[in-house]
């Protein structure tokens, strides 16, 4: 992947599901297939969306719902491609793409 790159940040509720499978696990495996160049799926510890209902993890550890975000990062021309496919797999979610900055590994060969 080279610059310039965009992120992609997703937000959905960790109960919410795509038939059988949890969203935020088949969001990344659709983009897994769509050939993205990396996405990472993160729980949140607490959060608050449109609906102005907090979620976070209980007493003994038991979720209420936490949010989970996912990232992805690639150019933005294959950004636009896979979001109306991820536009569509999100009901009630935030859908945001954001200008990003590749910091490149200074011993990667170029």
């Amino acid at each position: 992947m080279r610059p310039p790159v965009k992120l992609l940040l997703i937000y959905v509720a960790e109960t919410e599901t795509w038939g059988q499978t949890p969203l935020y696990e088949a969001i990344i495996r659709r983009l897994r297939q769509l050939e993205v160049a990396g996405a990472t799926a993160s729980a949140g510890l607490m959060g608050f969306g449109s609906h102005k209902k907090v979620h976070h993890k209980r007493l003994f550890g038991v979720s209420d719902d936490r949010p989970i975000v996912i990232s992805v990062v690639d150019d933005e021309k294959k950004l636009r491609q896979v979001i109306p496919e991820i536009r569509g797999m999100v009901r009630e979610g935030l859908v945001i793409l954001l200008d990003a900055e590749l910091i490149p590994d200074p011993e990667a060969p170029n």
